[in-house]
Parts: C-alpha cells; sequence; structure tokens
C-alpha cells in the first residue's frame, strides 16, 4: 500500500513514516530474527532510532524524489541496507555509540587534538601507522585523520580521490582488515579515526562505472552518461570549468562507449547521479560499511557538486543541504556516533550554510587560515579581527577544524565584502599575497610555490610548507639567527592561536619539527606539474629523534608545540567554542577573549617584528591580575610591552 495525500494537502512525514515501518518492519524482523533473539536491547535500540528520525528521513527523501517512480521501492532498500549494517556493527562500535549519544558534543572538547598524515609519507603502511601509535600518545594527539587510502588507478588518481572501491584498502598501504585493527586499536587509546569520504564520483575503474561502460542501464543510470552534446551543452551553459587545461566544459566523451560522462574535476572521475535513488542506497551502504570498519569521522569531499540541475551553477544547491542531511539522518539510525566534516574552500557565506548539527558538525576554518598568512605578510591584523568578529562563533552543537597548512594548497578565501568594509580591494589584495609568499615580494620571508598559476592575471594558491612559509627555510638558508627565530615563534603564534581559540586544532604531520620544502618532485614526471608535491614529503625521523634536544629546529617545535597542547587539555575554558574579538588595540595585534563558567582567557598576539606597548584596557576582562600561561608571568593592570611574534595567554580562575 502506498501512502496517499491528496494535491494542495501537507504531506505528512509522520504518518507516511508510521505506514512505511508498519509495512517495513516486520519483514525486517523476521530477516534478522536470529539477531533478534541474540541482542533485543540492540534490536529496540534501532527500531527507537527509526521512530525517531524516520519522519524526517521521509520527509526529505520524498521532497528529493518525488518525481521518480521507482523511490517508493527503493526506500524499502534503504530501510534494508540501514537495519542490515546496524545488524552487522561490533559490540564495541555500539559500545561507543551509546556512549557518545549520552555526551553529544565529545567532539567540542579540548581534549580533542587532530594530526592529519598520508599513510605512505609518514609511515609507509597501515602496519607502519599503527606501529606508531606511541608517537600520537607522546605528541597528545586524539584525533587521526589519514589522507586517501583506498583502492585507485594507477597514475592519474588525484591523490587518491578517485576511489575503484570503498571497500578496498590500496594494496600499496595494507589490507581493510589492517584499516579495522589500527581503528580499534586507535579507538582503546582514545584516538578517533578520520578519513575521506569520496562520493560526488567515482572512478572510472569502480566496478559500477565498469559495468556502465559495458553498457549495463542499471549502472549506466549511477552516472551522468548522454549520447550527444543536447543536454551537456544546456547544462554547460551555467556552469564554471573547473579544471579547464585538463578537459573544457564539465563532460567527457568517451569513444569507445560513445557516451558523453559527467566528468566535474578529472574525466577519469566519474559523478554519481544521486537523482537516481538507487545511487542514494548504494552510497549509504559504502558509508555504512566504512562506520562498521571503525571510521568515527568522515570528511566529506567535493560536497558542494554533488546535487545537478539544469540551469544552476550546480554547486552548493538546496538539495545538496538536504542530500548532507540525508545522510547525516542514514548515520544516526546505523551508526549514531559518525560525524561529518565538511571541507568547502569557497567564499564565507557558503562554507557557513554545511556547518549545522543537522548536516556536518565538523567544518575545516579555511578563512582563520588563511587570514593568518594574510596578517603575517601585512603585519596588520584589521582584516583577521572583523572576520573572526563576524565569522568565527557557529551554532551549538559544532565545530571548527582550525589548521596552518594541510596537504592541499593555499586559497585566499576571505570575503571581499568584508575586505571592502575596511577599504581593502580584494583583487589587488590577493595579487600582492601571491607575491608574498613566492618570494617575489621585496622583504618576504617565504619560500612558497604557484599552484595553477594563470599567467595573464597572476592568479595562483600557494603550495608550501608551513616552516618554508614562515620564513625558515629563507632564514636557513642566509644563516640568520635572528630570522631564524622569528620564523619559529611565526610558527608558534600560529599553532597557539589554533589551540586556543575554539574547535579542534589539527596538525599536518611534518609542522610539529619544522620540515622544509621538498622539491624532489621536480624530478618526477608524474608530479613535477603539481607543486603541491613540495609539501606532500617524507615524515623525517631523523629530525623526529632530536625531539628533545631544544638547541635543534624539531626540537625547539615539538617542545613549543607540545606545551601549547598541555596548556590546552589542561583548562576546560578551551571547550567553549565561541569567543569575543575586542576592537583592536594596535595595529599589529590580534586579541580574543573565551570566558569559562570558572575561567577567563584573553589570547593577544603580536602579527609583527616590533615591541609593541599595549593598554592596560587589555586586562578589562580580569577582575584580577592574570598570568600567561606559556611564561607564568604575572601582569598587574597597567600598560605592558608585547614582544616581537609573541603570544600571550593571559589567564585568570574565577
Amino acid at each position: 500500500m502506498v501512502y496517499q495525500y491528496h494535491q494542495g494537502e501537507k504531506f505528512d512525514s509522520r504518518a507516511a513514516a508510521d505506514q512505511l515501518m508498519a509495512e517495513a518492519w516486520p519483514g525486517l524482523c523476521k530477516k534478522h530474527a536470529a539477531f533478534v533473539k541474540k541482542d533485543p536491547e540492540a534490536w529496540t535500540e534501532l527500531e527507537e532510532r527509526l521512530k525517531a528520525n524516520l519522519p524526517r528521513l521521509t520527509d526529505l527523501y520524498f521532497e528529493l524524489y518525488s518525481g521518480c517512480i521507482n523511490a517508493y521501492p527503493q526506500f524499502f532498500d534503504l530501510l534494508a541496507v540501514m537495519t542490515e549494517n546496524w545488524v552487522k556493527r561490533e559490540n564495541y562500535l555500539k559500545a561507543s555509540d551509546r556512549e557518545r549519544l549520552n555526551n553529544p558534543d565529545w567532539f567540542c572538547s579540548n581534549q580533542m587534538v587532530g594530526a592529519v598524515c598520508y599513510v605512505d609519507l609518514f609511515a609507509g603502511d597501515l602496519n607502519g601507522v599503527r606501529k606508531k601509535l606511541p608517537f600520537f600518545k607522546e605528541l597528545g594527539i586524539t584525533y587521526l585523520h589519514l589522507m586517501p587510502l583506498f583502492k585507485c588507478p594507477e597514475g592519474n588518481n588525484d591523490g587518491g580521490y578517485a576511489v575503484s572501491s570503498y571497500r578496498e584498502v590500496d594494496e600499496k598501504l595494507g589490507t581493510a582488515q589492517q584499516l579495522r585493527k589500527l581503528a580499534q586499536e586507535f579507538r582503546e587509546a582514545g584516538i578517533v579515526l578520520a578519513v575521506d569520504f569520496v562520493f560526488n564520483h567515482t572512478s572510472d575503474e569502480h566496478e559500477w562505472a565498469m559495468k556502465a561502460r559495458a553498457g549495463d542501464p542499471v549502472y549506466q543510470n549511477y552516472y551522468w552518461m548522454f549520447d550527444d552534446r543536447t543536454i551537456p551543452d544546456r547544462y554547460e551553459s551555467s556552469l564554471r570549468e573547473i579544471f579547464p587545461d585538463e578537459h573544457p566544459g564539465a563532460f567527457t566523451w568517451f569513444e569507445d562507449i560513445h557516451k558523453w560522462v559527467w566528468t566535474t574535476f578529472h574525466s577519469y572521475q566519474w559523478d554519481l547521479n544521486y537523482h537516481n535513488p538507487q545511487v542514494l542506497t548504494a552510497i549509504a551502504d559504502e558509508m555504512l560499511h566504512l562506520a562498521n570498519m571503525g571510521v568515527d569521522i568522515l570528511r566529506l569531499d567535493a560536497v558542494a557538486f554533488i546535487w545537478k540541475q539544469m540551469g544552476t551553477v550546480c554547486e552548493s544547491l538546496p538539495q545538496a543541504y538536504k542530500l548532507v542531511e540525508l545522510f547525516n539522518l542514514i548515520a544516526r539510525i546505523s551508526a549514531p556516533s559518525l560525524l561529518f566534516k565538511s571541507e568547502a574552500i569557497v567564499h564565507p557565506d557558503e562554507v557557513i550554510r554545511y556547518i549545522d548539527p543537522a548536516l556536518c558538525k565538523f567544518s575545516y576554518n579555511p578563512l582563520l587560515m588563511a587570514l593568518m598568512w594574510e596578517a603575517l605578510a601585512t603585519r596588520e591584523t584589521k582584516l583577521l579581527a572583523a572576520s573572526m568578529r563576524g565569522r568565527f562563533n557557529l551554532p551549538e552543537h559544532t565545530s571548527w577544524v582550525n589548521y596552518i597548512r594541510c596537504h592541499d594548497d593555499i586559497g585566499w578565501t576571505f570575503s571581499d565584502e568584508d575586505a571592502g568594509r575596511l577599504w581593502i580591494n580584494g583583487y589587488t589584495h590577493r595579487q600582492f599575497l601571491n607575491s608574498f609568499y613566492t618570494g617575489k615580494y621585496p622583504g618576504s620571508f617565504a619560500k612558497g610555490l604557484p599552484f595553477q598559476e594563470n599567467p595573464h592575471t597572476g592568479d595562483c594558491r600557494i603550495s608550501g610548507m608551513l616552516a618554508s612559509l614562515a620564513g625558515l627555510e629563507k632564514a636557513l638558508n642566509e644563516v640568520n639567527g635572528t630570522e631564524i627565530a622569528f620564523s619559529l615563534n611565526r610558527i608558534t603564534l600560529m599553532y597557539g592561536i589554533i589551540m586556543f581559540i575554539g574547535g579542534m586544532p589539527l596538525i599536518y604531520l611534518g609542522d610539529e619539527i619544522g620540515e622544509l620544502n621538498d622539491y624532489s618532485y621536480l624530478d618526477d614526471p608524474d608530479k613535477r606539474d603539481d607543486s603541491r608535491w613540495v609539501h606532500r614529503v617524507p615524515y623525517h625521523w631523523e629530525d623526529w629523534k632530536n625531539r628533545d634536544d631544544e638547541s635543534t629546529i624539531a626540537g625547539t617545535l615539538w617542545s613549543r608545540i607540545g606545551k601549547l597542547i598541555e596548556i590546552r587539555k589542561s583548562h576546560p575554558v578551551f571547550s567553549v567554542q565561541n569567543i569575543e574579538v575586542p576592537l583592536e588595540y594596535n595595529q599589529h595585534v590580534f586579541s580574543f577573549i573565551k570566558r569559562g563558567e570558572k575561567e577567563t582567557v584573553h589570547v593577544v598576539v603580536n602579527f609583527s617584528e616590533h615591541r609593541i606597548q599595549l593598554p592596560s584596557s587589555v586586562f578589562n576582562c580580569f577582575d584580577n591580575a592574570p598570568t600567561d600561561l606559556l611564561t607564568g608571568k604575572e601582569y598587574p593592570y597597567g600598560p605592558f610591552t608585547i614582544e616581537p611574534y609573541q603570544i600571550l595567554c593571559l589567564y585568570r580562575k574565577d
């Protein structure tokens, strides 16, 4: 029986959900009778979560697929997938589900400190990473993001983002069983695991794509495939080109199958067709399988592109948000502790739209990252302060992932509107930043490289390791002791900000020992055209051995970052997500205030190489003289001096 409603009548999602449950549940109970008998408590949990979440899930599903003839039977397949994956879920994962349901803001804790790495570059393979557990414990890491590690084509694979199987690990890195073992051991050690979920597209070597290529109409409908240019031309009239140098437009012609295929990024990455509810069900199954392998957090790759609609730019459409919410509800039912992390390197207005308890509870913070670099280049903090004042604070039950560097390039994603209010021209300012961080600007301390540079406009993004961009490489080459000290202080102040400002700090492994750019990629014909390989470098374990020797670069940074982590974990105030940003005390100084139940912190940062006198009003947020948590020095009320590139963490317990 199909739930009936009449045109003009409001869709009653609760009634529809009740009817769907009434139809589906007896069959599911019968199919999983052995499990029901073995673990009736877990079966009851599933039933309760279905009843709680199914009305909204039903509402979203039939809104997205109201015009699809097979939407109704596919909904039962989706229910079956959710049930099957809960039944398969290991007991230790179900225990984590219960624990986190009772503490839903666990990821906002000041105990959360993240790290990200490539498996092969860091430790060779998954077993190598697992054996490095003492490394992570020593540094204080409680969150590990492993860069793409699933099966992908040899040669061109977009750094692993062309996935050929969501269930098989790249054989060079290990096996799915080794990933399960790593996830379980790290969970027992208090470290959560994050991986990338590439769900906008698959590689052209994925089983679905190969079946589509062989002519199977079911799987051809998993993708966007057309016999001629009529419909692709209509779509492309409103699309922007992502990689025009590789292929113009958004479609690629494949002579062997005489089809145009939607390939937003690369011709070997075929976009999935979420207008087909079978694709939703199939990808939901892959998502829940990853959760059942022990993955805690999925970074949603290319999330802005997942829904296509003719006559639009096909980016961040309303249906994309609804689709993410739908996946979130599926996870809430079958793997309740699984969280989503968004990465949308777009205008700040677009970034914030994905951050919601119903969508992505975690999000990268590209604005803070870009504007810390901007402030270091200009020695002025007005754009950083204004942007953080207006854009940092998030809805309850969500959190930023704050970072300085990552595997990708740096894009200057600040708001031109924010800049314009400060009389900064966004276009010319980006030109200056590109010039500064590629070392072309007179007086620049940076040694970065341009990525995807347009020689006609000068537009580009920036590649480079943190230490090289912060001036350490140049200072070492010039044997300049003052500049070496300045560069180390620049690194320290940026890490201090991301440790203290609110949200989870993320360390790009290698930064904590001061690794520099590696130019050997230029000798590799498969890499030389992609400058991002300059900062995708093997971990320098020989340098790491000097971590206890503070006369070395590695020892200095390991000690400083370790102390920042220790301070963060020692004070609950750093679990507070939001901040107050006072009006600037000086054009070179950025500060923010955090207020906990019994603690107040005022972080004050000098983004210049000059000593600066600051007014006594810095202490207005305290009742009594605060202490700098970094040095232990007490600051009595009154004017004071902050040193070049110094960060103060002024603290008072109420």
